[in-house]
């Protein structure tokens, strides 16, 4: 007991703190601020386990998702502890998290009901293209007007038709007034602030804004999108602003505290990398890659293949901001791929090795188009190919070629937003855990032909979490004011190579790009089981072809026992 008291004698008092919990598609961390400073004082991380049912499909356990919070919520209370930090100094929480993924639980039970279908997930493509085909001229952009964004599997409105169409609990559950949809954000926030005990069933207008059922002219639900969908509005959360009181944890630690600010991922790293200004841009690279440009309190409409999307609205008084928005479904998800199914390398950090080895992609050029492609082409039939192979090509070249991928899609993008704006970019500041790759850096910097910055600090993404939370009225202890906001130290990466080499390197990755299209057929082929046939992602020709080759192989190893 004495040993308790001493230990709380000396415990240091660092002024107001503030933690963010930060969800994501791989991992669930908790981190604590210190609010004067910006300093990020403790964290805690855990990895998320994603499922694959069946070829496209993308899924996370909800049940996991909420443990693997209170875990991390958990141990960084412990080491803030042993640091001698007083956690009742902890003044208020931010919830940051995976946009677009889609949950429906029973508010009666608390029980998910099916589970969480990712972003990424491209189960409802046949639906997609169902909904474009019934559209005048057969335009994805159908309902730009209101959403900003195009019809697509990224998004949730999709997401949760084919539950509602699916999912037996689901439709039941819909029917008897039991059910709550919401992104991972509002399940998080339900949970924390009661759950079936009287949790806040709500959401920001940054996650809000993915759904396809958000209008961002009138930053509401809008009821003509819901019917388009076919989706009752009673099971939608309440939209309410980044930055303003939510409701308070309910248990552990923790309990008291206000959550007071919430942000999809991508808003949440615009508002920690600072970027208030209209023109301000950075790019994040994580499990997919999302460069996103402010434009201010006026949502600009793209015509190069780009969202438009709720920056943040950093208090209920506070006007919204509006972003264009690029994303790319696969960056930092290839280094798992590469890891993963094809074994050459064995840890993230083997791949910049690796890479570097060769300092060349050899005319290899990699389009991990595994979920089609996002921004700028909006094209779900897309998939996958590795072209400019030859006998001196080895895992080495791969690895380049893997990283120069992330780079090219970033270029696409940014080409498309300079369009856009008539402004060029001048500069890239950047973020994610992909930044530690000092190559891929300095590949970035090569290919856009502009300083790549990157922050000593990391984390801008539960910084951003963090800000809006201590922003909160009523909580008020981090200002936003541009004069009071902390220095930040930064790395530059600047372009060493001559724009002609660029060029010419991006004009051969736009024609592997092209190869890459209309790869996929638009009905699945079924065997004599009913099952999906692997053949129906495959050319017919490159099938009848691969089967002649089998035979002439055959008979000749006949020919030769």
């Amino acid at each position: 007991m004495n040993g308790t008291m001493a230990a709380s004698s000396h415990r240091i008092m660092l002024g107001p703190l503030v933690a963010a919990i930060d969800q994501g598609t791989s991992s669930t961390r908790f981190l604590v601020f210190n609010s004067k400073t910006a300093e990020l004082l403790s964290h805690h991380q855990v990895e998320i386990k994603q499922s694959f049912p069946k070829e496209g499909w993308v899924e996370e356990d909800p049940k996991e998702i909420l443990q693997s919070v209170y875990e991390c919520m958990e141990r960084t209370c412990e080491k803030l502890t042993q640091l001698n930090i007083d956690i009742s100094n902890i003044k208020a929480i931010g919830v940051t998290n995976q946009r677009e993924t889609t949950l429906v639980w029973d508010k009666e039970t608390g029980e998910p009901l099916y589970n969480a279908i990712v972003w990424l997930d491209l189960r409802t493509q046949s639906t997609v293209e169902r909904l474009i085909n019934k559209t005048p001229g057969r335009n994805k952009n159908h309902l730009k007007h209101k959403t900003g964004l195009p019809i697509s599997t990224y998004f949730s409105a999709v997401k949760l038709r084919w539950l509602m169409d699916n999912v037996d609990e689901v439709h039941q559950a819909v029917v008897s007034h039991r059910a709550m949809f919401g992104t991972v954000d509002s399940w998080l926030i339900w949970c924390l602030t009661g759950g079936k005990s009287g949790g806040v069933h709500c959401t920001d207008v940054t996650n809000a804004s993915r759904t396809m059922l958000f209008n961002i002219h009138t930053m509401d639900w809008d009821p003509e999108l819901c019917k388009y969908f076919g989706i009752p509005m009673e099971i939608l959360p309440r939209v309410r602003s980044s930055s303003e009181i939510y409701g308070l944890m309910k248990s552990g630690a923790l309990s008291g505290i206000p959550i007071s600010g919430c942000l999809g991922d991508q808003s949440a790293a615009l508002v920690g990398q600072m970027c208030f200004q209209d023109g301000q841009a950075k790019n994040t690279y994580g499990t997919g890659c999302f460069l996103l440009r402010n434009t201010g309190v006026k949502p600009v409409m793209s015509e190069h293949g780009l969202l438009t999307t709720v920056a943040y609205k950093l208090g209920r008084d506070k006007p919204a901001c509006y972003a264009l928005e690029g994303s790319v479904a696969i960056a930092g998800a290839v280094v798992r791929w590469l890891q993963d199914n094809l074994g050459i390398i064995g840890s993230s950090e083997e791949l910049e090795k690796l890479a570097a080895s060769v300092g060349t992609s050899y005319g290899c050029y990699f389009v991990p188009a595994f979920s089609g492609l996002y921004a700028p082409y909006w094209e779900p039939s897309a998939r996958g190919i590795i072209c400019g192979l030859t006998q001196f090509t080895n895992k080495s070249h791969l690895a380049f070629a893997a990283l120069e991928a992330v780079c090219f899609q970033t270029r696409e993008i940014l080409d498309a937003m300079n369009q856009d704006s008539g402004i060029p970019l001048t500069q890239l500041q950047v973020d994610g855990g992909m930044t530690s790759n000092k190559l891929l850096m300095q590949l970035q910097a090569d290919i856009l032909c502009i300083p790549v910055v990157k922050p000593s600090m990391p984390e801008t993404t539960a910084l951003g979490a963090a800000m809006a939370a201590g922003a909160a009225e009523g909580v008020s202890v981090w200002s936003l004011n541009p004069e009071d906001l902390s220095e930040v130290t930064s790395e530059k990466f600047e372009p060493q190579i001559n724009p002609e080499e660029s060029e010419f390197r991006y004009a051969r990755w736009k024609k592997a790009v092209e190869k890459s299209m209309n790869w996929e057929t638009m009905e699945p082929v079924c065997n004599g089981n009913g099952e999906t046939s692997i053949f129906s992602s495959v050319p017919l020709g490159f099938y009848i072809i691969g089967s002649m080759l089998m035979l002439i192989g055959a008979k000749y190893l006949t020919g030769h026992k």
